[in-house]
């Protein structure tokens, strides 16, 4: 054998080693279920590596539940007759004469509209004067305009109708039909008919959440529990905004997935099973069934309650593990649910990093007969 070919078969053989030596340092999408399971808490790591069982999917679990405070849920219905500085009023009136106080010549009614009620709640009617209106029913109004009016003219008639306006009115933005600011009425008295007066939600029931602002308060419900619970339709009251959004939380889908990116959720109360099928599964190519890993940091009280201990007073990380080549684990996979902020990991399957290992040593061997053979031609 000649001194170059020793040399080249030399210098494959070490190339072979270092590759078989440094395997973990070839591409892949993260650490397999071994190393990962080598990081946890028992073998010094940082981690809570927990084995996800139906117990354990139970106390995993955080109420996902919204509903308003008793600030909302104790106001009453607020008395849509009532006149507030900022509406407007029709006023009519009919005299018992042909030559009337407010009236054209041969005309016995006149009509006053748009009258807006001012800041201090007065309105100003001519020959009557400014009348305070904020307060008052249209009929206690009618009858304030009466007394004043029959001193100059007989027997008037006064008709008075409360019509939209800024004081008793919320406003509506976000995923409804049409947005915008409507009047308190006996219709819109309550949250789900002002929804239904800007033309239904257009968000999907299953991810839209309502939020009110009242002063300094915010409630939040889940539209679908608006709809379940009579007793969350609450009362508006004037200047309540009122904010229908979509879902804003989010999951991350890394390693064998089919996709990598970050996903919102699709429903309320979403599974691992759920948020798998949203990523499209698991790669069959590549992803270990039996490593399926749901990161996240859970506080003291919650750790405390997962672990079965009571010494835990900072929040921890946790790796919850589901395997699924187990005849249970699709069940598990169903009862843990995904919380905002998770990352959803699936680990490569053991022999994918064999095969990179393996179509690597094929490079290396393919390089080296071009090696060799490039020696031969030389020699």
């Amino acid at each position: 054998m000649t001194m170059p070919r020793i040399i080249t078969k030399r210098i494959l053989a070490a190339a072979v080693l270092a590759m078989l030596a440094t395997a973990c340092s070839l591409p892949r999408s993260g650490p397999n279920k071994q190393e990962l399971e080598a990081a946890s808490v028992v073998n010094g790591g940082d981690v809570h590596v927990v084995d996800v069982t139906t117990e354990i999917a139970r106390l995993a679990t955080r109420d996902q539940s919204m509903s308003f405070g008793n600030l909302f849920l104790n106001a009453g219905p607020r008395g849509v007759d009532i006149i507030n500085p900022g509406d407007v009023v029709t006023v009519t009136v009919w005299e018992n004469t042909d030559n009337g106080l407010l009236s054209s010549v041969g005309q016995k009614v006149t009509f006053l509209e748009q009258l807006q009620v001012d800041q201090k709640g007065m309105i100003f009617v001519p020959y009557a004067g400014n009348l305070l209106a904020s307060g008052k029913t249209p009929d206690q109004f009618r009858l304030l305009i009466t007394r004043a009016l029959q001193e100059q003219t007989p027997d008037p008639q006064v008709e008075v109708k409360r019509v939209a306006g800024d004081g008793a009115a919320v406003s509506i933005i976000g995923g409804v039909a049409n947005q915008g600011v409507y009047p308190i009425e006996a219709p819109t008295k309550r949250l789900t008919g002002m929804l239904a007066e800007a033309g239904g939600v257009s968000v999907s029931a299953a991810i839209a959440m309502v939020k009110i602002r009242r002063g300094t308060e915010t409630g939040t419900i889940w539209l679908q529990d608006l709809y379940d619970d009579p007793a969350t339709d609450i009362a508006l009251l004037p200047g309540d905004k009122i904010i229908v959004e979509e879902d804003q939380r989010m999951y991350t889908a890394l390693g064998s997935a089919g996709s990598q990116t970050n996903i919102p959720f699709a429903r309320r109360n979403l599974s691992v099973v759920q948020a798998l099928a949203q990523v499209g599964g698991l790669r069959e190519n590549s992803a270990d069934p039996s490593g399926v890993f749901v990161f996240r940091e859970e506080s003291a009280n919650m750790a405390n309650k997962v672990l079965g201990r009571s010494d835990i007073v900072t929040p921890q990380r946790f790796a919850y593990v589901i395997n699924l080549t187990e005849p249970s684990g699709i069940f598990t996979a169903r009862e843990f649910m995904v919380r905002d902020g998770d990352t959803l990991y699936i680990t490569e399957a053991p022999f994918v990093g064999f095969q990179k290992v393996l179509n690597a040593f094929l490079t290396t061997v393919n390089s080296g007969e071009s090696l060799a053979t490039a020696t031969n031609a030389l020699n």
